[in-house]
């Protein structure tokens, strides 16, 4: 079941600390979550000047409850980087079909 994560950071005056903070083990997470099929893509959402104010990620869990679970040792979340979060269940295209977890077809 693939899921879409949309996160946006604290705006107050610590924000951007306690993201470069908890960025080394944020990556280090998803390296290991890519390397398992559970993170199919991910990107830093920018803001007009080019400063990383959030995060967008595509996930691949078999239900939600394990990505639940993900989510509660997710170092943007422990860290307190991400304010508002919105994941919602999503479908990877068929174009994209090569990305989701090994041997899964839809």
């Amino acid at each position: 079941m693939q899921f879409l994560l949309i996160a946006f950071d604290g705006v107050d005056e610590g924000a951007a600390g306690r993201r470069l903070a908890a960025r080394e083990a944020h990556i280090k997470l998803g390296d290991e979550m890519v390397a398992s099929g559970r993170m199919l893509f991910g990107t830093a959402i920018l803001d007009d000047e080019h400063r990383m104010i959030g995060s967008m990620l595509v996930l691949d869990f078999p239900s939600r409850d394990e990505l639940d679970t993900w989510y509660a040792v997710e170092p943007y979340v422990t860290g307190n980087v991400w304010e508002r979060v919105d994941i919602r269940p999503c479908a990877v295209g068929p174009s994209f079909r090569g990305m989701t977890a090994p041997g899964k077809t839809d």
